[in-house]
């Protein structure tokens, strides 16, 4: 078999997995498709010698690792936190039509941009951890191997990125006014 067939079968299927990382990674789509471009380049550069692995977790291992040098590289060492509504608009899907009411299309989607931020909000070790387990479905097992990190690592950094999360999500909905 050929590089490029063993890179169309191992690496294609997960391309939109590794965007969902990236994008969890860098907090927006423009960058993280750079990140899952330069990543898929990698890859197919060190497929051959990709031997008997689980190809979805190598290749969100290398997703994780471009996107560090990638963020490295192009962004500035201070952090910069904003209240700015539009920031959370832009980073949301877009408005799918449905048989639902527009109330009810507008409550789901200020709750899932509010749990959005809330993710992004955690410490990136906490952030990736959860992203990996909750919304990519990865083992313990596999994320350890993507972090390169003891399985036990995993475990406490999920415990506590969830802990956080039931926190943040428990202060920030409290004292909100309900929709009239």
């Amino acid at each position: 078999m050929d590089d490029r067939q063993r890179f169309a079968e191992a690496v294609l299927p997960h391309v939109d997995d590794a965007l969902s990382l990236a994008r969890w990674l860098t907090g927006n789509l423009t960058d993280a498709e750079d990140v899952v471009q330069e990543a898929c380049i990698r890859a197919f550069r060190a497929i051959s010698s990709a031997r008997n692995v689980n190809s979805r977790a190598w290749l969100l291992a290398i997703v994780r690792n471009t996107a560090f040098t990638w963020i490295a590289k192009n962004r500035p060492k201070a952090v910069v936190t904003t209240d700015d509504d539009d920031t959370f608009e832009r980073a949301g899907l877009e408005m799918v039509e449905t048989q639902t009411s527009p109330e009810a299309i507008l409550i789901e989607k200020t709750e899932s941009e509010h749990l959005h931020a809330v993710i992004a909000a955690l410490p990136l070790s906490y952030r990736e951890v959860l992203v990996l387990r909750e919304i990519e479905g990865l083992s313990y097992q596999e994320i350890a191997k993507t972090l390169a990190i003891p399985i036990g690592s995993v475990m406490s950094r999920l415990a506590r990125a969830r802990s956080l999360l039931i926190q943040r999500i428990g202060t920030t909905g409290k004292g909100k006014a309900g929709v009239a």
